[in-house]
């Protein structure tokens, strides 16, 4: 998403975000955990893990080989044997990257290709092999990590087998260039994932899971890595069942590999590897000049390092896939009501005020000519604050941005002409909050959802997000019985909640919040029509 430069501050500034709670302290993991009685043999040897809170992780099991020296933008290897007992008792770093909005953890690791899985430690409720859930973390590609994420409140809850992984992340990860391998240029975090989904296919059955019951699940760039791998059927064709894409606007197009390679020239400039060898010359790039330049080149588009198209690894866009009917497994497909509010509040954090002025300026950077009639829909004294009004609108519609209602409402469409969908939105407006309290009204914003699913988030590997609550919780309840019952058999349907409906247009949508679950039509609340109406050839 390439950004007008009066809201690039939207993207790159917080202050003082999450402050440390004593919650961090019950979360502190493993405190109370003790050795799994049972090592699992995989294929490269013994695997060991540890019991806690009724449930058995094995964390840390490499999948590939550390992607440095010669491996260093090379496409993942698969690990080699080894005989002795590995004890998986520990969540690996996150691959390499800077510490983004004053929040998120830096790691300058990139030994980094491994996985973690967790299982319930009593026998499966129907008595067959569980289903397994495949969660691939967000961070616009440039950060974020596995070990973000709780997994075993999710596993109990659901009877289900997590797993979760970390990819290569920024130039590491999505670097395009002529002197890079030609089957992954542009997609080496995308061929880490599909690494990964193999390691899972071949191994699961040992740790109890089901490898013909596969769900890839993801937030944010974790969702658009979902799209991305259902777009190439050649490389993961018979490891995955279903798909769950949370928060991203998968039908937004990726740039070409030869696009790319503009950037990826600059990037082999700025590194001092414009010479003869250029490949060579990249691989010995001391890390941190590389997550500097990576970090500088990206200060224009939150983007940069997404994915390109034409390798072997990612080999058209995602719109092609569906409209070429390659993309066949059911898809649960949503995001969170006021998504964009997120970014909005990340400014104002920064001691940006967002003034009337301020909100006429920015309406005019997103919408160009359109931003008075823009403004007269969207009437700021009819919000809380000028912010507000702004963050509710980028929600709803904005050219361009891949975190917007009618935008997923568009992909939902085009999608379900070719396979089952399940729309979604998560509207819960008393959600925690993801960051300390900017001055403005949040709402259900971007990455809202997530302490669901993974108690304690808060972008960090402490852990340290405030609980639920009682009401939260029991909406947490429903949403990991979803989600599980949709990876158990593609049809999300929980005993004694209306039924929900699979989606044939925006008023077939569920909506979970915190009164009582039902279908709604998204496509009004978010002023669909009026956005067509701007934008025809968009929507």
């Amino acid at each position: 998403m390439r950004m007008a430069s009066a809201s690039k501050g939207l993207l790159h500034s917080v202050r003082d975000a999450i402050a440390l709670s004593v919650f961090a302290l019950a979360l502190s993991w493993p405190a109370d955990a003790t050795p799994a009685s049972r090592p699992i043999m995989t294929s490269e040897g013994p695997v060991s893990g540890v019991q806690s809170h009724g449930v058995m992780q094995y964390l840390g099991i490499r999948y590939a080989e550390a992607p440095v020296g010669d491996h260093r933008w090379m496409p993942p290897v698969a690990p080699t044997q080894r005989h002795q007992l590995l004890q998986a008792d520990h969540y690996r770093d996150a691959c390499p990257q800077v510490s983004r909005y004053n929040l998120t953890e830096a790691s300058e690791v990139e030994d980094c290709l491994y996985l973690n899985i967790a299982v319930p430690a009593a026998h499966p409720r129907d008595g067959r092999p569980r289903p397994v859930i495949f969660w691939i973390h967000g961070g616009a590609y440039v950060g974020g990590g596995a070990n973000l994420y709780r997994l075993d409140h999710w596993a109990k809850r659901g009877d289900v087998v997590i797993v979760s992984i970390n990819y290569r992340l920024g130039a590491l990860g999505f670097l395009s260039h002529r002197a890079l391998d030609g089957t992954s240029t542009g997609a080496f975090g995308l061929a880490d994932q599909q690494a990964a989904l193999r390691w899972v296919h071949h191994n699961i059955a040992g740790f109890g899971g089901d490898p013909s019951r596969v769900t890839i699940a993801g937030e944010s760039a974790g969702a658009a890595s979902v799209c991305a791998l259902l777009a190439a059927p050649e490389q993961i064709g018979g490891l995955v069942a279903r798909a769950i894409i949370q928060s991203a606007a998968c039908d937004n197009p990726l740039r070409s590999t030869a696009a790319a390679e503009a950037t990826g020239d600059q990037f082999a400039a700025a590194v001092g590897c414009d010479g003869a060898d250029v490949l060579a010359c990249l691989r010995r790039v001391p890390l941190p000049k590389i997550l500097d330049v990576q970090t500088r080149l990206a200060a224009a588009a939150l983007l940069t390092w997404a994915p390109s198209v034409g390798s072997k690894v990612l080999p058209r866009q995602p719109t092609e896939a569906v409209a070429q009917g390659l993309v066949h497994v059911p898809v649960m497909n949503g995001g969170t009501r006021d998504e964009m509010r997120l970014y909005v509040g990340y400014e104002v954090a920064a001691g940006h005020p967002y003034t009337l002025e301020d909100y006429r300026r920015g309406l005019s950077a997103y919408y160009g000519n359109f931003a008075p009639e823009v403004e007269a829909h969207y009437p700021p004294a009819q919000y809380s604050s000028p912010s507000t009004a702004l963050g509710t609108a980028l929600s709803d519609y904005g050219p361009g941005i891949p975190l917007a209602n009618c935008t997923y409402l568009r992909f939902g469409r085009a999608l379900s002409q070719h396979t089952t969908v399940y729309e979604y939105e998560f509207a819960d407006r008393g959600a925690p909050p993801v960051m300390e309290d900017p001055g403005i009204e949040l709402g259900a914003v971007h990455s809202a959802e997530l302490p669901y699913f993974f108690p304690g988030f808060s972008n960090r590997s402490v852990w340290d997000g405030p609980p639920l609550g009682r009401q939260h919780d029991r909406l947490s309840d429903e949403m990991i019985d979803f989600w599980v019952s949709f990876a158990r058999a593609g049809v999300p349907h929980v005993h004694g909640e209306p039924v929900w409906p699979r989606f044939k247009g925006g008023d077939s949508v569920y909506r979970f919040d915190a009164g009582p679950l039902r279908s709604f039509d998204a496509d009004a609340a978010h002023q669909c029509d009026f956005w067509r109406a701007l934008y025809p050839h968009n929507l």
